[in-house]
């Protein structure tokens, strides 16, 4: 005689329910995971007539929600100011330490590019300068030329046109003629090659000028070749600054 054959979950084959009875595999109103109402075997996580889901996949999904959820209002609540002070918090002190570094980083690289492109810029304003002061320089012979055709009378013509626009060119970029006669005499700008007294000035005076001096900017590309008066001591001397009344004894 044969063993009765054994069922799933240890029942025999006498103890099979009934048909109206198998068709209901729920259990307290909520299906079986893994098989549907006929007893067929489902995969993990399939619905009982595709309307309720399988409990162990109901749990994991509400489980990673509410865990998602919970993190969601701790940030939200730090965003509003529930992170506040944070001062014990380590890793928020190294975030402002390290945030603290790079600004500072940022604020030095600033400001020395800051200070190379002012540097840059002065160096190139002192090149462009030089170079117009070298041209300028090389130039002055010309001028010369032109002053001297001029106080001969023989600047006249298309010739005076050329010379009037090469000074006025020359000028706009920079360069500018001294030494007059009256001026007082400065060793700086002035070379004197004639010296002489006089009781009409009371001080070094130029009263002689052989060759213009020239500068560009404040360089002074060439000195003027001057003569210079001096006073020989027998000038009257300024008593406006006495009394009308001086007393006497």
């Amino acid at each position: 005689m044969q063993d009765p054959v054994v069922g799933q979950n240890g029942a025999d084959a006498t103890d099979v329910p009934p048909a109206d009875v198998a068709t209901d595999s729920s259990v307290g109103g909520v299906p079986t995971s893994g098989r549907d109402a006929g007893g067929t075997a489902q995969p993990d996580g399939a619905t009982d007539g595709g309307d309720t889901a399988a409990p162990e996949g109901a749990a994991t999904i509400a489980g990673e929600a509410r865990a998602a959820e919970s993190a969601a209002a701790a940030s939200a609540a730090a965003a509003d100011g529930g992170a506040g002070d944070g001062a014990g918090d380590p890793e928020l002190e190294r975030v402002r330490g390290e945030l603290a570094e790079r600004t500072a980083d940022l604020q030095r690289v600033s400001a020395e590019f800051t200070n190379y492109r002012r540097r840059t810029e002065r160096e190139r304003e002192s090149t462009v300068a030089g170079a117009k002061a070298s041209v300028a320089n090389e130039l002055l012979t010309v001028l010369d030329d032109v002053e001297r055709a001029q106080n001969h009378g023989d600047l006249t013509g298309p010739f005076k046109v050329v010379a009037d626009r090469l000074t006025e060119t020359l000028q706009r970029a920079g360069l500018e003629p001294f030494g007059t006669e009256g001026d007082a005499f400065d060793p700086s700008v002035h070379e004197a090659v004639a010296h002489e007294t006089s009781s009409e000035v009371s001080g070094p005076t130029v009263t002689t000028v052989m060759r213009r001096g020239y500068r560009f900017g404040d360089r002074v590309l060439r000195a003027a070749m001057v003569g210079v008066t001096d006073s020989d001591g027998s000038a009257p001397a300024d008593t406006s600054s006495q009394p009308a009344d001086a007393g006497t004894s």
